[in-house]
């Protein structure tokens, strides 16, 4: 069974930098494309970045030029570096599973999820 573990998160004030990983069990970012989910409070949950298998990368237009996702697959982790941090980025953030279809992004997610890391961004 897949297990994804989520760490890094925390509270940070606004233009701080964070980040994220994600462990996971078995080389599930080698034969899926991966990305990062985030949830605020009150809000439908949102994907953010993806990563495909082949290393190419996508973002939503909300943290475009500010977020970096990277896999290290000997490892067996994949990681969200967040700078320039704002308040709107207060959410929980997943990982899970999305399809990557040439140069587009969609969620696709797994029926499990981690737990989460939280976020919290201070003005």
């Amino acid at each position: 069974q897949v297990q994804l573990v989520e760490s890094g998160g925390g509270l940070v004030q606004a233009g701080g930098s964070l980040r994220l990983s994600c462990a996971a069990s078995g080389s599930i970012f080698k034969i899926n494309a991966m990305g990062w989910y985030r949830q605020a409070p009150g809000k439908q949950r949102e994907l953010v970045a993806g990563i495909s298998t082949g290393s190419s990368t996508n973002y939503a237009d909300s943290v475009k030029g500010r977020f970096t996702i990277s896999v290290d697959n000997a490892k067996n982790t994949m990681y969200l570096q967040m700078n320039s941090l704002k308040p709107e980025d207060t959410a929980v953030y997943y990982c899970n599973r999305i399809l990557f279809f040439g140069a587009t992004m969609n969620s696709r997610p797994l029926a499990y999820w981690g737990q989460g890391t939280q976020v919290t961004v201070t003005s």
